[in-house]
């Protein structure tokens, strides 16, 4: 699966913001947990708006290449969150299987 590249721009962008605000530096540690969470309340949001987008295209008000933008933002969104799940899966599992 790629990922596209602005996508990965803006969640690179995005932790380096939360590490700025957060003070991270030296012993301070990122939330990943937290991150992971505001990736997916992204994706959610991305998707209600393209489901509203479609709504006032259907109704008249809206226009098609909104709707379209729309949806390719949101599908690109969810690759993401997907992509980073199964690469944490996969992390899961590499240490599962490491020798104690």
């Amino acid at each position: 699966m790629a990922i596209d590249p602005v996508s990965a721009a803006r969640a690179y962008q995005q932790a380096a913001q939360a590490m700025q605000s957060g003070g991270a530096t030296g012993g301070d540690a990122v939330d990943f947990g937290g991150l992971v969470q505001e990736a997916i309340r992204q994706a959610g949001a991305g998707a209600s708006v393209a489901e509203q987008q479609g709504l006032a295209v259907a109704s008249g008000q809206g226009d098609i290449v909104d709707v379209v933008t729309a949806i390719a933002a949101a599908e690109t969104q969810l690759q993401t969150v997907i992509a980073v799940r199964d690469q944490v899966i996969s992390a899961y599992q590499e240490i599962l299987r490491m020798p104690i």
